[in-house]
């Protein structure tokens, strides 16, 4: 049970519409909303994300400091893929309705939905869900360090880095102008390789809205 919570009382919490708790809505068909302890206070360890995406939209590449993720696909197809700090290398999973992916705690990870009206579930094993997004990492990093850690020229480096909006969430953004960019190859093999219809170009016409994050 969750401590210091008297269950007889009023204040005890054991529904919730997580339709009325969003995290980051982009446009009407990519959005998050989420579930922890904030909204329902009789949850232990577990929380969620409710994610909806289609074709081509990416949740960014992030962490979870505090939780590991099973990521369930309601309807529609995705692929996760999360870097395996084992072996040093990416690892795609594609998933559709009534498949799951796992997600290691702390491992950096992303998704891709490969369909429209895709519909995720992340589950996690702690009363909230914490994240670090990359394009915090990247914004928020002092480019100096940056540009000494990894022998860089500095103003190149805040040059490749200035479109990147920090907590993106849902990717790309509006301002995203890029046209007949193709995924990396080798993710676009992921696709074939497992029958799946690849993307082959982000589409760059997204409305673009944030909400307040939720850690």
């Amino acid at each position: 049970m969750a401590t210091n919570l008297d269950y007889s009382s009023s204040s005890a919490q054991f529904t919730f519409d997580i339709n009325t708790s969003p995290v980051m809505r982009k446009d009407n068909q990519n959005y998050i909303n989420v579930l922890g302890i904030n909204q329902l206070n009789t949850l232990e360890n577990v929380s969620l994300l409710d994610i909806f995406l289609s074709a081509n939209n990416v949740i960014e590449p992030h962490y979870h400091q505090n939780a590991a993720e099973l990521v369930y696909c309601i309807a529609g197809a995705a692929v996760v893929s999360i870097l395996n700090p084992f072996t040093k290398q990416i690892q795609n999973y594609p998933i559709t309705p009534g498949q799951v992916a796992n997600v290691p705690h702390g491992w950096w990870h992303y998704e891709v939905a490969t369909v429209d009206n895709t519909h995720l579930l992340a589950i996690f094993n702690a009363p909230t869900p914490e994240v670090i997004l990359g394009s915090d990492i990247l914004k928020l990093t002092p480019s100096d360090i940056m540009a000494h850690a990894y022998c860089l020229d500095e103003n190149q480096w805040k040059e490749a880095i200035k479109p990147v909006e920090p907590s993106t969430f849902i990717g790309p953004p509006k301002s995203c102008e890029r046209r007949n960019r193709r995924i990396d190859a080798q993710y676009l093999n992921n696709y074939h390789n497992t029958g799946y219809s690849a993307p082959a170009y982000y589409q760059p016409n997204y409305q673009y809205a944030t909400w307040p994050q939720y850690y």
